[in-house]
């Protein structure tokens, strides 16, 4: 965990505690391997049966087909088969790792190997907090959570479309997102993929700050591109798939699946799918750009076969991410999956055990990319401000975790048995107060007080106390540095675009 930044907060005692936060995690524990050799190539057959036989449609997008052609694929119409191996070897030029750097050196990332990055939620038109209750996301909602974003020493990725600013005209508002992310924090983050002249906006504004000569080699924004499952993907996507990797930056491609809905019920046939699909995102990115960056992305989940409705956390989707993961490693190219995922409307026991399940199998699989880490709610149609200080707290746990077990003399303490001796406490000893600080995480949203204490205290739940942390820290939120002749430039380039067309409120 190199690069480490100095980041602070207050202790139970209200007293600035200082300690180290890394830029990005390095894992030092092994994934877990769920299925042999035998069973994923089994998975690995059926995805190339499902690339020959069946077969995948590009929607709309002549240029992408045309590539494909070109590259030896068979094309009927808007559908693409190819033959046995011919989509993995499209692929080898894509890279197996490399950095992603933020407007702050210091906050840049490593993709792939054992590096693992966290990012806040993505997508959600509603927000949610125990005063306002859910509402529509606006500007204001956006900035805040680009700010908590900023803040929290276990986020890294600052993701995309944190909330939807309904504020602010659908054509126009994705120059508002792009800019609260570039002026209000200062890590790395995603542009817009609503339509391709948004992913253009995205990148000039990108070059505003990191200069058009820096960006032809050096990765600083991406792309996060869903597939339109089963076996789609449409122009929206495959042309911004196309803008960002014909710039050179990145493109994170990620099957949205539910299982019974867009694939056989099955997880197998679901993961396979999602193998195929993904595949063919990755390719189309090094067709418009040998060595362009891209994440090998999955998002796949159960269905209640009752109500049709989305479900999280379960045995199931644990076993599909855990055997994706493994599809991935397979690939070389960093893999990313879900977070924090949940159905419940609120940060509750439901969304505690959802999400835990859902969060844990992700870390446990070896993913290198997690977003969706703090915030989400209701399936994704909110993001909770309560939710998301308590995930991003829980991220920090995760952080120790993969950190493993250190087995130096020191973590051994010797001499702390020799001054303790047999029968005595350890507490005062020397190698307790070298360590007492550092020795375990503080989750300092925890009450572990006694009963007493905490009824004198207002008998504060998880929520309340959520509520409370999120509202101090918008408080202290102290912008990073920029040059305001960036910012003048950025501002310009928003009123300019802005002036250059209608409100659309399709």
């Amino acid at each position: 965990m190199a690069n480490s930044r100095r980041r602070s907060r207050r202790n139970r005692d209200g007293a600035r505690v200082e300690y180290a936060a890394p830029p990005y995690l390095t894992r030092r524990i092994r994934p877990y391997e769920l299925l042999d050799e035998e069973g994923l190539q089994r998975l690995e057959d059926q995805a190339e049966w499902l690339l020959s036989e069946i077969g995948i449609e590009i929607r709309d997008d002549p240029v992408a087909l045309q590539l494909f052609r070109e590259a030896g694929a068979s094309v009927d119409g808007e559908r693409l088969r190819f033959d046995r191996g011919h989509v993995r070897s499209l692929c080898e030029t894509a890279p197996r790792s490399y950095t992603m750097h933020a407007r702050n050196p210091q906050r840049n990332l490593e993709f792939g190997g054992d590096h693992l990055v966290f990012g806040a939620a993505y997508g959600s038109p509603f927000v949610y907090d125990l005063d306002g209750g859910r509402r529509y996301g606006t500007v204001e909602d956006f900035q805040n959570f680009v700010k908590l974003t900023h803040m929290s020493p276990w986020l890294h990725h600052q993701s995309g479309t944190v909330c939807e600013p309904t504020d602010v005209a659908v054509n126009k508002r994705h120059l508002d997102m792009v800019y609260a992310h570039l002026r209000f924090g200062d890590q790395p983050f995603m542009g817009s993929v609503t339509a391709p002249e948004r992913a253009e906006d995205s990148i000039a504004m990108a070059k505003i700050v990191f200069g058009e000569a820096f960006m032809r080699d050096h990765l600083v924004i991406q792309g996060n591109i869903n597939v339109n499952s089963p076996l789609v993907y449409d122009y929206t996507m495959t042309a911004a798939l196309r803008t960002y990797a014909a710039a050179n930056q990145g493109n994170v491609i990620s099957p949205f699946i539910m299982g019974g809905a867009m694939s056989p019920v099955t997880q197998p046939a679901l993961i396979a799918q999602a193998h195929a699909e993904v595949m063919v995102g990755i390719a189309l990115t090094q067709l418009v750009c040998p060595g362009a960056p891209v994440v090998y992305g999955s998002f796949l989940t159960t269905m209640d076969l009752k109500s049709g409705a989305p479900t999280f956390g379960s045995p199931e989707s644990t076993l599909a991410t855990l055997t994706i993961a493994q599809l991935a490693r397979r690939t070389g190219i960093p893999f990313r999956c879900g977070g924090h995922l949940t159905a419940s409307k609120l940060a509750d026991a439901q969304a505690t055990m959802e999400s835990t399940n859902a969060m844990n199998c992700g870390v446990m699989a070896g993913a290198n990319f997690i977003f969706q880490a703090a915030g989400w709610l209701e399936s994704g149609l909110t993001i909770g401000y309560e939710k998301f200080v308590i995930d991003a707290e829980q991220c920090g746990a995760l952080a120790r975790v993969i950190q493993g077990l250190d087995l130096s003399d020191e973590q051994l303490a010797r001499d702390a048995y020799t001054e303790a001796g047999i029968g005595n406490t350890f507490l005062g000893v020397g190698h307790t107060m070298r360590h007492y600080q550092t020795a375990n995480f503080d989750a300092a949203l925890n009450d572990n007080n006694s009963y007493e204490r905490w009824t004198d205290e207002g008998s504060r739940d998880m929520q309340r106390r959520a509520y409370e942390r999120w509202n101090r820290l918008l408080k202290e939120y102290q912008p990073p540095p920029i040059d305001p002749a960036i910012d003048e430039a950025l501002l310009d380039f928003i009123a300019r675009r802005k002036s250059s067309m209608d409100d659309a409120w399709y």
